[in-house]
């Protein structure tokens, strides 16, 4: 049996600890916040009308046989804890210029099936083609890369993929340019550039293998949690605590002590003993790991390109909308949104708020996240990260975040979604409070952006370990879900 310290009560950190205990070791998290789920965060607002709860983090639960897998190695059954809603349409797609919206579906052929109905027969035939090549690199990627440890580019060179597998992948291709080969219709590539944002990435430098995360979500689906995906986390905690885990909350771990090549444990901040550790998973963000946990100025140095963040409107709407539970609505330029979240500071370009962004709207049509005859929105528009450098912004000016919320409404209601005289409240969220509420650096959403090489799930001493969305195999709930089965297999039982 091993004593094991978990940083970090996310969703990695709270599956790792499920697997460990369920293995038979001692284990222990620790949790700087006040609650546990990280990122998977929530908000309710009281108001005459009722209780507003919203999910502050993820709004969407894809391949959910990752999630059927943790409960079943820890000795549950997922649907004895969770009800999971499978989504139609699993997002509505609203493009520029009027004109049919697209809405996603898990069926293959239904959903070329709508995209001749919206965009005609060429643009369906070219989404097949492009679909019989997205299999085939989300097969290799699920067989060679998400279950198992890749700490280096020789790691990714050494796998034994397949002619075929490479060509598909097409190593030095972007996102941009497998669509501009492969998708005649703009509104089919605008959507599929969407996608890397999923991994906080830019299209037109994201790598074409990250056409393997829209096959994921459309091959196996889109899924809602009755009663808000938070019910994630409570989950995952009742879990660990029935396996005997120790759950601490307001306990920031300031060092990871590894003398000699090995860790011995970590430090508390307000506590002069350390507590000891044969064994430590750190669930924070690997540029917090090695900056300040574990300096390391080598795994530093990798770190330095962060991922985009996110701009966040909490809404209390009344009446209903008739949205699908996840839009997005486009704007005419989308290359204008990706030069101003990213700047430019090879050119002195700063980055700033996109004027004409790309919004994400979540509305739950669940009666337990709203009142009666209303609507609890969740719009994201993706954003800088916080900071003062060219590549990020300084979301803590006064007065930026509620004059980018107006402009937020407002481009809502030039795409025919006015809402701004329905409003029973708004809060914000901006990067900056997703920093101070998660410790992810600058707000950033993912870690590094988005790309096939990760922070290795091996730290660089004997019994350290990283999982999350900021290290193998990326961002998202089920990549951090897989993080925590990479490395709880690597651990081993302590039989």
């Amino acid at each position: 049996m091993a004593r094991i310290v978990v940083v970090g009560a996310g969703v990695g950190g709270l599956a790792t600890a499920a697997r460990l205990a369920a293995t038979g070791h001692q284990v222990t998290v620790f949790e700087r916040a006040g609650t546990v789920g990280g990122k998977l965060g929530r908000y309710t607002h009281d108001t005459p009308a009722g209780s507003f709860h919203f999910d502050t983090g993820p709004s969407l639960l894809t391949l959910p046989e990752v999630f059927h897998d943790l409960f079943e190695a820890t000795g549950a059954k997922l649907d004895e804890y969770l009800d999971l809603v499978p989504l139609d349409p699993i997002v509505r797609h609203v493009f520029p210029g009027g004109g049919p919206a697209l809405d996603s579906c898990a069926d293959p052929m239904e959903f070329a099936t709508r995209i001749g109905a919206a965009f005609g027969d060429r643009a369906a035939a070219d989404w097949q083609r492009l679909w019989r090549r997205a299999a085939r690199v989300w097969n290799a990627s699920s067989r060679d890369i998400l279950r198992r440890t890749v700490d280096s580019s020789r790691d990714l060179a050494s796998l034994a993929w397949r002619v075929g597998d490479l060509a598909a992948i097409a190593p030095g291709r972007t996102l941009r340019g497998l669509g501009r080969r492969h998708l005649s219709d703009p509104r089919l590539r605008m959507m599929l550039d969407r996608y890397a944002t999923y991994t906080g990435a830019d299209p037109r430098r994201a790598p074409a293998a990250l056409v393997a995360v829209p096959y994921a979500e459309l091959a196996f689906g889109g899924w809602y949690l009755r009663g808000g995906l938070g019910t994630l986390a409570d989950a995952l905690l009742t879990r660990c605590l029935d396996l005997g885990v120790v759950v601490q909350t307001d306990a920031t771990v300031t060092r990871i002590d590894a003398t000699g090549g090995r860790v011995h444990g970590v430090r508390l901040a307000g506590v002069t003993a350390p507590v000891p550790a044969d064994v430590v998973v750190a669930n924070v963000d690997a540029l917090t790991v090695y900056r300040d946990l574990l300096p390391h100025p080598r795994r530093l140095a990798g770190l330095t390109d962060r991922s985009l963040a996110g701009f966040v409107l909490l809404l209390g709407v009344s009446g209903s909308t008739g949205l699908a539970h996840h839009n997005v609505f486009f704007p005419r330029d989308y290359d204008a949104e990706f030069d101003a979240i990213f700047g430019d500071p090879g050119r002195g370009v700063r980055a700033r708020p996109a004027a004409d962004p790309t919004v994400f709207v979540t509305v739950a049509d669940d009666p337990m996240v709203r009142p009666a005859g209303h609507e609890a929105w969740f719009v994201l528009v993706n954003a800088p990260r916080q900071g003062t450098a060219a590549g990020a912004v300084d979301w803590r000016r006064p007065g930026l975040a509620d004059a980018y919320a107006d402009r937020v409404l407002d481009v809502l209601a030039r795409r025919g979604m006015d809402v701004r005289d329905r409003l029973l409240f708004r809060e914000v969220r901006t990067p900056a409070d997703l920093d101070a509420a998660t410790g992810a650096p600058g707000g950033s959403i993912y870690g590094t952006a988005g790309g096939l090489l990760r922070p290795a799930n091996r730290g660089p001493a004997n019994g350290l370990w990283l999982v999350g969305g900021s290290t193998h195999p990326g961002g998202g709930l089920p990549m951090v879900t897989l993080s925590a089965q990479i490395v709880a297999d690597e651990i081993g039982p302590a039989w």
